[in-house]
């Protein structure tokens, strides 16, 4: 892959095209523009994000087209990726992006690479008969989430801008406006990237996938001998990583099928994803996950799958078969290993321990079964904790049903008390997350034309660990009368 040595275009805004993917990977992808925004209208701009990248914010906000399909910034050259996925456990041959347009790649002033890609943008050769377009709402969702996730520290795609495209768009909850969402991505190579190529036979694209792959990722790993083996392990720990952070902040992705798994470790696609509250380890909020496959406590699990299915793909690159099996499944056979390492690594961090200590799993079993017990707001309980440390226990016992077993736990966990515990706790432990409730009101503000409910949200939730007399509203709970919390794909 010629990366950012290869002449980069200049273009208004500040953007810097390469497009290494339609320049490198011919007939991995379907050339094809977004659909024309009869109104587009520029609604989330997201500055912050805008200036890492170089980019000049006031030309963007001046260029709302750029961001609801149409007009393109100079350098842009719109394709549709190929790829195929384990969708709840059955395998979909080509899903590809059916409502997305990668516009290209675009070279930030440290010479990262980041991709830049319309979500909600029209119908493309992937479409399988949808309309190509998106709601307001899960749009705002995606840029909302992944905000939210970034701060926490959390690997993730980013969203650069919302733009109304000035039509309507037909769900099951009726008439709603139509919106794009502008995603920032390290690339997305997803694990059926992989699959589509290698369910075809096609050994050739499949072996250019993978090296380019590794070129964008792993650029330390190209021309040895075992680099796709390498890669394995690579992508193995950065999924470990990201799964155990995940279940550290009680987030349930929702849809950790084998085409929302990016090789670059982070965080993809934010369609029914949500926070869990009261600790329970089977919490679904899909509406399309009628078996709990994707439940809160089944994510670890699902890792291991997912790996799985890539390693059936990079088997078809390797010289010796016979060997290469042996060798994938030993790395299989330590992903559980892997993920309890960064997950212990992540609780250890949440509890302010100091050092490492084999009983230190169970001191965290210990706490998680008083808190599935009663149903402990998994947020608060560790923020309360952090109060604990600091020798304030009365927020901490109000969240439990069940205070004696709470106090038989406590002295162990403070026998195990880094000096300055409640500090690193707070550093560690958000006070306000995208809680559920807060964020339908703020989409449904939205939807109405009231956007200020969002933007109020917004700011919370990318200043998460922040104490102060502001937050309240936004660090409870959902009131007793919000009910089983239900999400949708958003297609």
């Amino acid at each position: 892959m010629s990366a950012a040595q290869s002449s980069l275009s200049s273009a208004d805004g500040g953007f810097r095209f390469d497009n290494s993917w339609a320049r490198d990977l011919p007939g991995t992808y379907v050339a094809q523009p977004p659909n024309t925004a009869p109104a587009p209208h520029l609604l989330v701009l997201n500055r912050s994000l805008a200036a890492d990248l170089g980019l000049d914010a006031d030309m963007l906000a001046a260029n709302p087209g750029w961001f609801a399909g149409g007009s393109l910034p100079q350098g842009a050259e719109p394709v549709a990726l190929a790829y195929a996925g384990h969708q709840f456990g059955g395998f979909s041959p080509q899903l590809g992006d059916g409502r997305a347009h990668l516009l290209g790649e675009h070279i930030a002033p440290d010479q990262r690479r980041w991709d830049i890609q319309l979500k909600g943008s029209g119908r493309t050769a992937f479409s399988r008969g949808g309309d190509g377009k998106a709601a307001l709402g899960p749009m705002l969702r995606e840029y909302l989430i992944s905000e939210a996730m970034a701060a926490l520290g959390v690997p993730t795609t980013r969203s650069l801008a919302v733009a109304l495209t000035g039509e309507d768009v037909w769900r099951d909850a009726g008439r709603l406006p139509g919106a794009v969402v502008t995603r920032v991505a390290a690339s997305h190579i997803r694990v059926g990237s992989f699959q589509f190529w290698a369910a075809r036979g096609e050994v050739d694209k499949l072996r250019a996938l993978a090296d380019y792959a590794i070129a964008r990722h792993d650029p330390d790993l190209v021309g040895q001998d075992d680099c796709y083996l390498r890669f394995f392990d690579r992508v193995i720990a950065r999924q470990a990583r990201l799964v155990a952070l995940w279940m550290g902040l009680g987030f349930v992705h929702g849809v950790q099928n084998t085409d929302n798994v990016a090789v670059s470790g982070e965080t993809i696609d934010y369609g029914p994803c949500a926070f869990i509250e009261g600790y329970a380890p089977g919490t679904v909020f899909s509406s399309i996950d009628r078996t709990g496959r994707y439940a809160y406590g089944n994510q670890p699990l699902i890792l291991g799958w997912n790996m799985a299915k890539l390693a059936e793909s990079l088997l078809l690159l390797m010289d010796d078969p016979d060997a290469a099996v042996v060798a994938l499944n030993a790395r299989l056979d330590g992903v559980a290993g892997r993920y309890h390492t960064e997950w212990l690594a992540v609780m250890r961090a949440k509890l302010g321990l100091v050092g490492e200590d084999p009983a230190d799993l169970a001191l965290v079993q210990g706490l998680l079964a008083v808190m599935e017990a009663t149903g402990a707001d998994w947020t608060l309980t560790f923020r309360r904790l952090a109060d604990a440390a600091a020798g304030n226990l009365s927020g901490l016992r109000m969240l439990f049903a069940d205070v004696a077993a709470l106090d038989a736990w406590l002295p162990q966990w403070r026998a195990r008390l880094a000096p300055d515990a409640a500090q690193r706790m707070r550093a560690t432990n958000p006070l306000v997350i995208p809680r559920n409730h807060k964020v339908e009101e703020a989409l449904q503000a939205a939807e109405q034309g009231d956007i200020a409910p969002f933007h109020a949200l917004l700011a919370q939730v990318t200043d998460p660990y922040r104490d102060g007399p502001d937050r309240e509203a936004f660090a409870l709970p959902a009131p007793s009368g919000f009910g089983d919390y239900v999400t949708f794909c958003g297609t």
